[in-house]
């Protein structure tokens, strides 16, 4: 374990000429973070893994940085040492402990995966006991596709702003549209998609 206001080194090392795509670039960004923090606590892919708990492969292929990354492994690997998450997803350390005021559109962004834009909605707040995120999430256009489901600690809640997103909550599925919302127990695998041929936004908070 290590102390969460301890300031890593290992953000912020990619060149971008490297990589096409916004989605890309962050997504092999983070995944550079990942390798960094593990090499920073001098763990073996083994040993980081089993306390994440996935599997060495899986782990592999997350800091390869071809592989979406879940933001539930990032939160777990954040809570087991000690690390922000912020400084995880966006590889900023979060200097306020008092209150923050996030203006309008200025969140820090990260697109995490191809359908996904996440906005961080209390950046600046440090120790947090709760996770807002403004979500972005692509129409899905391939007929039938099942998005692999997530779980986590804790509870999550969502309220949708546009659009109209399809929620898998263990073996129940419901149609969410503007002003509907949901809270659930996290560690029940759960995914969700936007349905239709629009964007749609949601809140999503997670403690």
């Amino acid at each position: 374990m290590v102390k969460s206001n301890k300031m890593y080194t290992f953000a912020n090392k990619v060149n971008k000429n490297n990589y096409t795509g916004k989605y890309m670039y962050e997504l092999m960004q983070l995944a550079q973070r990942l390798k960094g923090l593990r090499d920073s606590l001098d763990l073996s892919l083994e040993e980081m893994a089993a306390d994440c708990g996935v599997t060495p492969e899986t782990l592999q292929k997350y800091e390869s940085g071809n592989h979406d990354i879940p933001v539930s492994f990032l939160q777990r690997l954040a809570s087991r040492n000690g690390v922000e998450l912020t400084a995880l997803l966006f590889g900023e350390e979060p200097k306020m402990n008092t209150y923050y005021v996030n203006r309008k559109g200025k969140g820090v962004k990260v697109e995490r995966r191809a359908a996904y834009s996440y906005e961080d909605l209390a950046s600046g707040f440090r120790q947090r006991n709760m996770l807002p995120f403004l979500v972005t999430i692509s129409p899905d256009h391939t007929a039938g596709t099942i998005h692999a489901p997530n779980s986590h600690e804790g509870q999550e809640f969502n309220y949708v702003l546009e659009g109209e997103l399809e929620i898998t909550i263990g073996k129940k599925t419901t149609i969410l549209r503007p002003g509907d919302s949901v809270m659930f127990d996290a560690t029940m695998p759960h995914a969700l998609r936007a349905i239709g041929d629009k964007e749609a936004k949601m809140i999503a908070i997670i403690n």
